[in-house]
């Protein structure tokens, strides 16, 4: 029962760096989604729309910017951010930190649509909201719904058996296993039954321990191949067949951290199960 890999995306929605170990910080792991990608309006772009994000690595600068790489466009260095806060949409906050301008003309070439960096220049401002499991005090970066998500290789091994039965079923060839980048974690972990992590009330990974504040929906980001940038049907349709309830597919818990400390892949992993 171990860790076996840390991710970060500085930038919301943008491929995943893997780490071989991570600060955790109140907002979820040093580094992780301190930056997104907004329209005019500043409403955010998602990879489920925008799939050309998963071409993009960015990389923390020690100065607080950023390095960005996309096939196609030049390597741009972002300073650390100094902007003014401009109006954002997303769930508990409401304004952000404008990057320099050239960063927003090079994710407006990605995108093909105009697009600007904004940056979270404190998380504490971001608080998770009670509807996705937030306690009062608990904030967030621009992660979706609580600083960490946790998935166990032992649920996407019976997911890709899953996928493969019906594969079968429908006379079809049997695919590769799923790539774990599709389901977007910040830790990963094995040695344990299948989805049992449903049952976790908390967990305690190294030094730290963390509150499980819900299971984690799945949306169709999930559908699209993070290295080929193709789109298939799965793993929803398999999971909207052995995993769906209240009118959604689930996979992976999201986390809220307890206590400070850091990671490191290795670290024992020891839950506390609902009784």
């Amino acid at each position: 029962m171990k860790l076996s890999d840390i991710r970060i995306y500085p930038v919301k929605s943008v491929t995943g760096i893997r780490l071989d170990h991570a600060k955790v910080l109140p907002w979820g792991l040093e580094g992780d989604r301190r930056w997104a990608v907004v329209d005019d309006k500043g409403d955010g772009y998602w990879s489920g729309e925008n799939p050309e994000y998963l071409s993009v690595r960015a990389v923390n600068t020690p100065e607080g910017g950023l390095v960005l790489n996309a096939p196609g466009l030049e390597e741009l260095t972002v300073p650390p951010a100094d902007g003014p806060l401009v109006p954002v949409y997303f769930h508990g906050l409401d304004e952000a930190m404008l990057a320099h301008d050239d960063a927003h003309e090079w994710f407006t070439r990605l995108l093909g649509k105009p697009a600007r960096l904004v940056y979270l220049d404190d998380p504490n401002r971001r608080h998770i909201v009670d509807y996705h499991g937030g306690l009062p005090g608990e904030v967030v970066s621009f992660a979706w719904d609580a600083p960490l998500l946790l998935v166990t290789r032992d649920s996407l091994a019976r997911l890709d058996d899953w996928i493969a039965e019906g594969a079968v079923e429908r006379q079809e060839a049997t695919p590769r296993p799923l790539d774990v980048a599709r389901f977007r974690p910040s830790v990963v972990v094995e040695g344990f039954a299948p989805f049992e992590e449903d049952t976790w009330t908390s967990v305690r990974i190294g030094e730290v321990d963390f509150r499980v504040s819900e299971l984690c929906d799945r949306c169709f980001v999930t559908l699209w191949d993070p290295q080929t940038r193709e789109r298939g049907k799965e793993p929803l349709r398999t999971l909207a067949k052995h995993r769906r309830w209240d009118g959604k597919t689930w996979f992976g818990i999201r986390l809220v951290p307890k206590n400070l400390g850091e990671l490191r892949v290795g670290d024992p992993v020891v839950p506390v199960v609902r009784t």
